[in-house]
């Protein structure tokens, strides 16, 4: 005789109540019932309270300690060192994957050659079911020679803050970022709308990131007839491709402003802004009475003696965005389904206007 719904579901929830954690597949083997019949029992004892639900686990009510580490639900996230622009989306990544029942391991890649490589072996080798990456690639010819071991790896990954080339073997990667070009619009909009037409570009030119910022700005400025007044330099002197060797961009900002007769700035990123505008206080340049600046990334831009008009990509969702992405190629690893076609999203910063801009005068 078929057992009933109801003695199925108590069932379940005995045995999740003696294990702690029991995996949606494990039960469904033991009950012989379909992976899709456990999914929807467990779904109504959560529902009554009597479980709690986890990414492809139901858990008991009492708190289990290391949980997650225990079953291996763990899923990798491999970030540079010392970025600070991925912090929020390292945070909500995080959320996302505790709310899933998961474990979200963090994996810093260090500022080397084939860190990236490092990391994400040190990541899988302690379990990682899964992983969220966003390699340095300072310049492209470096992104390009990681394509191969990249493609090659055989589990779920999404790429965070990075989408490679049209052609390339990674193309067909899930991947989030940020539309940095809608960024820089966002900027030069701004800036336009108060009357200044001669903008400075201080950003660096070490990421797929600033990469983008800086072949924006070249076209948009151009699109809008103002590209003649406009120059870029460097935002720092460790901001080029190869932060140990001497690169002519790495120009005073202040006296780039004098030559240019530029009237506005925009800095990539943060940090490099808010150094920059007390440089530029100590060369008899006031922020913004002699120029008006917004920075880029919106990490502490507001915590300078000078709170700074900037540009804010939505870093807390990139990571959830992410994040879910990974989730939804697990779910389809597990019941053997096929993904479905790769995900490429792109999400709109904001602008976060503050002191640092104002009206030409």
């Amino acid at each position: 005789m078929r057992e009933s719904a109801r003695k199925r579901q108590a069932r379940i929830a005995g045995l999740v109540e003696s294990r702690g954690l029991a995996r949606i597949t494990d039960l469904a083997d033991e009950l012989g019932v379909s992976v899709v019949t456990v999914r929807r029992d467990v779904e109504e004892l959560a529902r009554r309270g009597e479980v709690r639900r986890g990414h492809g686990v139901a858990r008991s009510l009492q708190p289990m300690a290391e949980e997650s580490t225990a079953t291996g639900d763990t899923v990798g996230m491999v970030i540079p060192e010392r970025n600070t622009y991925l912090t929020q989306a390292v945070q909500a990544a995080r959320e996302a994957a505790e709310k899933a029942g998961l474990r979200l391991a963090l994996h810093i890649a260090a500022d080397e050659d084939d860190a990236e490589r490092t990391a994400v072996r040190s990541a899988l080798e302690a379990g990682a079911r899964g992983l969220l990456l966003s390699p340095h690639w300072r310049t492209a010819a470096e992104a390009a020679r990681d394509h191969s071991w990249l493609r090659a790896l055989d589990v779920p990954v999404v790429l965070l803050e990075r989408r490679p080339e049209r052609g390339s073997c990674l193309y067909e990667l899930d991947c989030v970022r940020s539309d940095h070009a809608y960024g820089v619009h966002l900027a030069l909009g701004h800036l336009m709308s108060l009357g200044h037409r001669r903008v400075v570009l201080a950003a660096r030119d070490d990421s797929p990131t600033a990469r983008v910022i800086r072949s924006e700005f070249a076209e948009q400025t151009r699109a809008r007839g103002i590209a003649e007044g406009c120059a870029a330099i460097l935002s720092s002197r460790t901001a080029g491709p190869d932060p140990r060797a001497a690169d002519p961009r790495a120009v005073d900002l202040a006296e780039t402003l004098r030559r240019t007769r530029a009237t506005a700035a925009l800095i990539h990123g943060d940090m490099d802004a808010l150094v920059l505008v007390q440089r530029l206080r100590e060369a008899g340049v006031e922020v913004p009475r002699d120029c008006s600046v917004v920075a880029y990334n919106d990490v502490v831009a507001d915590m300078g003696q000078i709170a700074l008009t900037a540009v804010a990509p939505p870093k807390a969702e990139v990571g959830r965005a992410a994040l879910g992405l990974l989730l939804r190629q697990l779910d389809h690893a597990r019941e053997g389904r096929w993904p479905g076609a790769a995900r490429h999203l792109e999400l709109l910063p904001g602008l976060v206007v503050r002191d640092s801009t104002a009206p030409l005068s």
